[in-house]
């Protein structure tokens, strides 16, 4: 029995959703909230994946576009796409994907390193790769995907 509770402890919940037709993951600590797409105001100058802020209850969230921040394709507004807002330092964003799927229960010692490119997708934004029966999911690394973000606002270069 010792095993068993030791092993769920271990458990990594992962909320996955697609990107494109990626099926990617996150740890489920790091989502505040999932919530449909709402009206967004464009921001002038703004890097191309940034697709808008939002008001959300009172705080000003930056909606990014994750395809286009990954390198994949826009996220077309006409399937059913939501927005992962997540805590960032000092702020709130958005991340806006294709389609929320399910949380899947990943045991950290199964997820292998992520592959430099990972079906065109930039592998950097990515700490692993883990299997399922039928499916990889590509767990993203969401402090790379921020950290980056800044650096854009802050005039640093981004590759």
């Amino acid at each position: 029995m010792t095993n068993t509770t030791k092993t769920e402890k271990n458990i990594l919940e992962l909320a996955t959703f697609y990107v494109g037709d990626a099926l990617c993951g996150m740890d489920i600590l790091k989502v505040q909230e999932i919530n449909k797409l709402m009206e967004m105001t464009r921001v002038p100058q703004a890097p191309s994946y940034v697709t808008g802020i939002l008001n959300l209850r009172g705080q000003i969230v930056t909606i990014i576009d994750l395809g286009k921040k990954l390198g994949l394709d826009e996220t077309s507004l006409g399937d059913d796409p939501r927005n992962i807002i997540v805590n960032a330092p000092g702020e709130h964003i958005g991340l806006l994907v294709r389609q929320i799927s399910d949380v899947v229960m990943a045991n950290p010692d199964k997820i292998e390193p992520a592959p430099a490119n990972m079906s065109g997708i930039q592998g950097n934004f990515f700490t692993g790769v883990y299997k399922t029966d039928n499916k990889l999911i590509g767990i993203l690394d969401v402090e790379e995907v921020l950290k980056m973000e800044n650096e854009s606002r802050t005039g640093h270069r981004v590759n």
